[in-house]
């Protein structure tokens, strides 16, 4: 499978299990102000390819794996420009936001384990 997206996670924002909790996962390349990286899972990019991932594509938080089911039309340029994705993993087949990136529903409290500085997550083309 190609590597569309590869990044280390760095650390863990104070309030970032909170949302983790509630099934959000907010990503910001390190160095991002403050006020934003409280609330945010920080990684450092390893590799990214030009074109966005799409549906039935894989992301793989370490071992687990979850299926992309919907992503925003924004969603890619941010993470390009910015450094930034927010992950929802509800399972829908549309976005609320056009910034926001949906994955299939996992355990939640799994979730919040699996979530560490030094994790790698990746996305990867599913074909």
């Amino acid at each position: 499978m190609e590597s569309i997206l590869l990044t280390e996670l760095t650390e863990l924002g104070p309030e970032a299990e909170d949302f983790l909790v509630e099934g959000l996962l907010i990503l910001f390349q390190a160095g991002a102000p403050p006020e934003l990286a409280e609330m945010s899972v920080l990684h450092e990019p390893i590799s990214r390819r030009e074109d966005p991932p799409g549906v039935g594509d894989v992301v793989a938080f370490g071992d687990l794996e979850l299926h992309v089911t919907a992503v925003g039309e924004k969603a890619w340029k941010n993470i390009q420009d910015l450094g930034h994705a927010v992950f929802k993993f509800n399972g829908a087949d549309r976005v609320e936001l056009p910034g926001e990136i949906y994955l299939e529903q996992t355990d939640l409290d799994n979730l919040k384990e699996v979530i560490r500085p030094g994790l790698r997550l990746e996305i990867r083309a599913d074909s």
